[in-house]
């Protein structure tokens, strides 16, 4: 794929996430690739191209209390969530005015509590401030952004970690892949059978 049709999928993929639009598969999977590449030609590490540096460990902060390492499998941040979304901003203005607003809200809350800032301060404040935001019930004028902010990185998050490789496995979607054998599923056959009306 040319560089010109990459951008186009990464500008097509980002203005459905602005407009909070169903997310395509296959063009996530193609900005995994492009910032993996990225990350490559940097000498293994992602370095962002539309966040600050101090912007960029914030998000990774952020997606790994969003979707953390649990029971050895890992997260958001293993499945190159902030990665992704970096790579996103940099085509859609949009949407990184919209995160460049979050995190620096994100770093005010929780200098309200006492850290210098998000990424650096303690899980209880870290989470004390995400408990104000994660859900809509406490709209309020004051946290009216966090929550806004919120909603869309933890949707662009889920997206990230689903569309990845690391995702896909913790799903374990077995589909694009050859098999030897199919095992019928006798269980459900035999269940959906006794409980239907035939």
């Amino acid at each position: 794929m040319s560089d010109i049709s990459r951008r186009e999928v990464i500008r097509r993929l980002a203005a459905v996430i602005a407009t909070m639009g169903v997310v395509d598969r296959s063009a996530a999977q193609e900005v995994h690739q492009m910032a993996g590449i990225a990350a490559a030609s940097s000498g293994g590490a992602y370095v962002p191209a539309a966040l600050t540096a101090h912007e960029y460990r914030t998000l990774e902060r952020l997606t790994d209390l969003i979707i953390p390492v649990e029971n050895g499998a890992p997260g958001a941040v293993a499945a190159g969530a902030p990665a992704w979304i970096d790579t996103l901003l940099v085509v859609n203005t949009e949407l990184k005015a919209s995160y460049a607003k979050g995190l620096a809200w994100l770093d005010s809350a929780t200098q309200a509590k006492g850290a210098a800032d998000f990424a650096t301060a303690s899980l209880a404040q870290q989470t004390a401030v995400l408990d104000l935001i994660a859900y809509r019930r406490n709209q309020s004028p004051e946290l009216d952004a966090g929550i806004q902010f919120f909603t869309l990185a933890r949707r662009m998050t889920v997206d990230a970690f689903y569309t990845s490789e690391i995702g896909i496995r913790d799903i374990d979607y077995r589909g694009n892949s050859p098999r030897a054998s199919f095992p019928e599923p006798t269980e459900a056959i035999a269940y959906a059978l006794k409980n239907s009306k035939f």
